[in-house]
């Protein structure tokens, strides 16, 4: 039956591709995952690209809330709070962590300290359990108080329907229930939207691009030189030579429990156009824990093939119904209306958004300088999927093309004179 309903799906797709254009919405309600919840973004502007069940809380993340962590880690040395080359030793807690096989984690030699970037390294390669409690008791001093860290920061980016017990993404039934956060129970887990995921994914690759130079290795060295030393491999197999390559993937995190399934937040960039796809819960009948992979495949398949990146406006060029505005009191009665700068932006199956035009005064006096900026454009656009939060629709400003000087003071003394006559 899925067979068949993949089949029909793949037909109705090619259709659409030879019998005229696509809507997001037409896509959105004929592609289906095998999963328990996905979304794919654009990275540049969080505009929605696909939405299945994207909104739906109470969703298990497991090891994709060590994006959360690595983006604390970051925001911290970017403060000056911390430095990538600082040592940390795991507490006993975190170095016990290392003891259970049943938890992912890489092997240490106790006693000994490692470098934050080493920290950050095992975090997002291997997903070390305890890589992650280690850094977050050097940030927050106790793990639960960085949770509360966590928790501020989501609140800032709008996330407020979380729950969030810890840093590393594991169930409370795998940890030792002296370090449960407050107020939980053992069979407390983290739960996010797939939407809130991705909003956390964009902001670290938006604010901290950098942290692609870890997420795009296969493999990294762990404490080289160190007692510890050891090659961590990626568990992202859809990195270039792994099992399920896709072109331009370059990262970030994968995530299995009993409670969240297998689940994977990818990112690819194709030809400067970046997306960001996030799949939760994906059925593994057939593939496994492979499973978030081949659906992620699929998804990101589905997003290349039918939106691109257009240029929809070019700087100095001029917007129909829109190319030029009133001047009182100038040598000239007018100004045309350009556009600032370039604005390119993910067009679904070549659809052309339309123009909203904030309300200006018709009240411009001269003087005008060139290059004045003298009102916004939004973009309209015609797919109802929307943005994460904290993005909206694409804008650009409409500047002066020439400066309107003001008219001779005697000349506008007649003027008004003659104006206030004939009134």
């Amino acid at each position: 039956m899925k067979n068949l309903t993949k089949l029909l799906i793949c037909f109705f797709t090619i259709f659409l591709m030879f019998h005229g254009s696509a809507t997001s919405a037409d896509l959105n309600n004929t592609f289906q995952l095998n999963a328990n919840a996905a979304i794919a973004v654009d990275a540049s502007s969080g505009k929605i690209l696909y939405d299945q069940y994207g909104s739906k809380q109470g969703q298990g993340i497991a090891s994709i809330t060590k994006l959360l962590t690595v983006y604390m880690v970051y925001k911290n040395i970017a403060e000056g709070k911390l430095e990538w080359s600082d040592k940390v030793k795991p507490s006993d807690y975190a170095y016990n962590l290392t003891q259970d096989p049943a938890a992912s984690n890489i092997q240490m030699v106790k006693g000994e300290s490692f470098t934050v970037q080493d920290l950050v390294n095992a975090c997002l390669l291997p997903s070390a359990n305890s890589a992650a409690i280690t850094l977050a008791e050097k940030i927050g001093g106790t793990e639960p108080k960085f949770v509360d860290q966590m928790k501020q920061q989501l609140k800032q980016w709008g996330i407020t329907d979380e729950v969030l017990i810890n840093s590393s993404g594991l169930n409370n039934s795998d940890l030792p229930q002296a370090y449960w956060y407050p107020g939980t129970s053992q069979d407390s887990e983290n739960t996010m939207s797939a939407k809130d995921v991705a909003t956390i994914a964009i902001h670290l690759i938006k604010d901290f691009p950098d942290v692609l130079n870890i997420t795009n290795k296969p493999e990294i060295i762990f404490d080289k030189g160190g007692n510890s030393e050891t090659m961590m491999e990626n568990t992202d197999y859809m990195l270039p030579g792994k099992a399920y390559s896709f072109s331009g993937v370059d990262g970030l995190k994968t995530g299995t429990t009993a409670l969240a399934g297998t689940c994977f937040v990818a990112t690819a960039n194709q030809n400067g156009f970046r997306v960001i796809t996030v799949v939760l819960g994906a059925d593994e009948s057939v593939y496994g824990e492979n499973s978030r992979f081949t659906e992620t495949q699929a998804l990101m398949e589905n997003v290349y093939s039918h939106w691109k990146i257009q240029t929809l406006v070019t700087k100095g060029q001029s917007i129909k119904k829109y190319t030029k505005i009133n001047i009182t009191d100038g040598k000239s009665k007018t100004t045309n209306l350009v556009a600032d700068a370039n604005l390119s932006i993910p067009v679904i199956d070549n659809e052309t958004p339309g123009y909203q035009f904030n309300k200006v005064s018709e009240n411009l006096i001269a003087p005008i300088k060139k290059g004045e900026q003298l009102t916004k454009v939004i973009l309209l656009e015609n797919d109802r999927l929307g943005y994460l939060n904290g993005f909206q629709e694409p804008e650009f400003s409409l500047v002066a093309q020439k400066s309107v000087q003001k008219e001779n003071s005697i000349i506008l003394f007649f003027k008004h004179l003659i104006n206030k006559a004939s009134s």
